[in-house]
């Protein structure tokens, strides 16, 4: 185990295990499992800001990607005035080359220490007593290369762990293309097939790894597609639309975008059953005007008594 993060992993050892120890006068056999996944969602919430943070970079960049293109065709030849041109933009934008890459960067430690203390065997000078704790009947220190193959009880608990990851890999790629930009032109069948198959990368690591390892991938991969379809559907309207950015940091929609849905139907039906609702003083004059003269034309010749009385007040 690397020196440098030998502490943090001990510490973390400690932590798992008291959660561990608490748990199992509840959940029993499942107590180490359940504190795998509460450890790791715990440890993601507190990098949560992070992450969300390194999800703006990358829309940011995803927003930029037109421009990029467009300065890349115009100043390809000139390398000077390229990087006048990028810097500029980006202080436009208020954003930076960076700004997806550096929470990414401090989140690195906090991945690794999770990832180290359910992989390793030997922890804070002696055995790495969670993973003699099992799932279902299958050790948390079992491979699934090392068992008694796919069809018995071990593996159809691995089978059910990659079939969730796979699901989750699928589900992370989906919400991540809407994120990225759209590309200028189609790509080749080769880089098409990788760009593929390389979200599925982690069920494969996965199966190398102990059981309690890729329950963190799993659990990991879970908490990452919720942050990015919550970032998603932050960056909509409530029926569907994509915001306009007229600035960085601020989003433009107009009122009926705004409006929530069930509240665009109330007021359709009250304009429908109120019509006078929402005109102005100036609209109901006019057509107050209009409607006096539309009906005192219509009523016809007034009587004779009534003309002598208007000519006696003139």
């Amino acid at each position: 185990m690397p020196s440098i993060l030998g502490v943090p992993v001990d510490a973390a050892y400690h932590l798992v295990s008291a959660l561990t120890a608490a748990l199992t006068p509840v959940l029993g056999g499942l107590a180490a499992t359940a504190g795998i996944i509460i450890f790791t969602m715990a440890v993601r919430l507190l990098i949560a800001p992070l992450s969300f943070r390194a999800l703006r970079g990358q829309a940011a960049q995803a927003r930029l990607a037109p421009q990029l293109q467009a300065l890349r065709q115009r100043y390809g030849k000139q390398p000077e005035r390229f990087q006048r041109e990028l810097a500029a933009l980006y202080q436009r934008e208020g954003t930076s080359l960076l700004a997806g890459l550096w929470p990414i960067l401090v989140q690195w430690p906090f991945l690794s220490v999770m990832y180290l203390l359910f992989r390793s065997p030997s922890v804070a000078g002696g055995q790495n007593h969670l993973l003699t704790h099992s799932l279902l009947g299958v050790p948390l220190g079992a491979h699934v290369l090392s068992g008694t193959g796919v069809l018995s009880a071990q593996g159809a608990v691995f089978l059910g762990v990659f079939a969730v990851l796979a699901a989750l890999c699928w589900l992370s790629a989906r919400v991540a293309r809407r994120m990225a930009p759209t590309p200028s032109a189609p790509a080749a069948g080769g880089m098409r097939l990788i760009g593929s198959a390389l979200p599925y990368v982690t069920v494969v690591f996965a199966a190398f790894l102990p059981l309690a390892a890729a329950l963190y991938l799993l659990t990991t991969t879970a908490w990452t597609t919720a942050e990015r379809w919550l970032f998603t559907r932050r960056a909509t309207t409530s029926d569907g639309q994509e915001l306009k950015v007229d600035r960085p940091g601020r989003a433009v929609t107009n009122s009926a975008a705004r409006r929530p849905v069930l509240s665009r139907r109330i007021f359709r039906l009250r304009k429908k059953l109120l019509p006078w609702q929402g005109k102005t003083s100036r609209t109901r004059k006019s057509e107050a005007t209009v409607g006096g003269r539309f009906a005192g034309c219509c009523r016809g010749p007034r009587p004779a008594t009534a003309r002598r009385a208007s000519r006696g007040r003139a």
